[in-house]
């Protein structure tokens, strides 16, 4: 018999894999309409013309495209941020700045940047819209452990960075744009020796020490001592130093930690970057930053800031909790469905079922074949307790 599987990138959850998605979106919603935060949701199908004209870095080719009837090309939604945008720039041009917005919604990706994952990815995330300066970044950069923390997952962090820096390091070396971006892309890999290689003809300009290290530059907050050093002074690390002391006193100190090599997507991104990551997870689980020309893209110059949560790899990092197990079945008579549902709404979730059987022998054989301990009898007003 031929079996039909899943399209590539995609797959069945079940059971444990359901219940730990739903609870890491359960707890963000909910920390995020706590701090204030409205929900919005956008078509999960975008016309293509919306990200080309939003100045979006995804590739094309990480798009899954459909074509209408009218033979407009749209795409699944590959991000949650550009048509948010858009929305604030149209639906919500009337309402004051700052506007607090999040979501819960699936992306759509393909191609070689997932390197074989996931093509449906779920995602919680906010949007700070109209909003600049440290105060937005604190409140962003600090909700983004709280989010991470409020999952239920052991050990994990958020690490800063700043696109300036990289910008101001470049703009001190003379090389060609194109050079200035393969750069970039050895940085953002961490590509050691190749970055190296490349800075080899400019070794004799005042930055390429800096940009030598800059992939390395990771850790603790002595990662900006160095950086200090090595750069002669930069008024971006002074802005970084401001947000990790205010950090600090808040009590954020433990969980975060710097990357002044995280210069992806630079022509998107303006300001301060993060990335949240959890013990037991291969990669990020949490990405965002300030993307302050986006909106204007639409119509309304408005900076923002936002992140989102990868849902289901934060899930897989949760402690292992056991499923509930089925204790009692249910036999009603066919006046007594009101008492039988009374008595499966009042026991813990999973441990009570009703039986569809129609005789009281059957429904003890179901029960056995199922594993419960006792059957429940409800029949013309009476009640009685088979044990097993």
């Amino acid at each position: 018999m031929y079996t039909i599987n899943t399209p590539e990138g995609t797959r069945d959850r079940l059971f444990a894999e359901c219940r730990e998605r739903r609870q890491v979106q359960r707890e963000l919603t909910a920390l995020f309409q706590r701090r204030g935060y409205a929900e919005v949701s956008t078509p999960e199908v975008e016309f293509y013309d919306l990200f080309l004209q939003s100045g979006n870095p995804m590739p094309q080719e990480s798009m899954l495209k459909i074509i209408d009837r009218s033979g407009k090309i749209m795409v699944m939604r590959p991000d949650c941020t550009t048509p948010i945008a858009r929305v604030a720039a149209t639906k919500l041009k009337t309402l004051p700045l700052p506007q607090r917005l999040f979501y819960d919604q699936t992306v759509f990706r393909s191609g070689q940047e997932h390197k074989g994952g996931s093509s449906e990815i779920a995602q919680c995330g906010v949007e700070l819209i109209g909003a600049a300066g440290w105060r937005a970044d604190l409140e962003m950069v600090a909700l983004a452990v709280d989010a991470l923390g409020a999952c239920g997952v052991e050990d994990y962090h958020v690490e800063l960075g700043h696109v300036g820096f990289f910008r101001d390091l470049a703009s001190r070396v003379d090389m060609p744009a194109a050079v200035i971006e393969q750069m970039r892309l050895l940085i953002e890999g961490k590509n050691f020796a190749a970055l190296n290689d490349l800075l080899e003809p400019y070794a004799g300009q005042g930055a390429c020490k800096a940009l030598r290290r800059l992939s390395r530059l990771f850790g603790g907050a002595e990662v900006l001592d160095e950086a200090e050093e090595l750069a002669g002074g930069s008024a971006v690390l002074v802005y970084l130093r401001q947000l990790y002391n205010a950090l600090c006193k808040a009590g954020y100190g433990d969980h975060i930690r710097f990357d002044l090599g995280m210069v992806h997507q630079i022509d998107y991104y303006t300001g301060v970057v993060f990335r949240g990551y959890v013990e037991g997870a291969g990669d990020a689980v949490l990405s965002g930053g300030r993307y302050d020309n986006l909106v204007e893209a639409f119509g309304r110059a408005a900076p923002a800031t936002g992140f989102a949560v990868d849902v289901d790899a934060v899930a897989g990092c949760l402690p292992e909790a056991p499923a509930a197990r089925l204790e009692t079945l249910i036999h009603y008579g066919a006046d007594d469905l009101g008492r039988a549902l009374a008595a499966v709404d009042a026991a813990a979730p999973g441990t009570v079922e009703l039986s569809p059987r129609g005789e009281v022998e059957e429904t003890i054989a179901l029960a056995k074949e199922k594993g419960a301990k006792a059957v429940l009898v409800l029949e013309n007003g009476s009640e009685r307790r088979v044990e097993l």
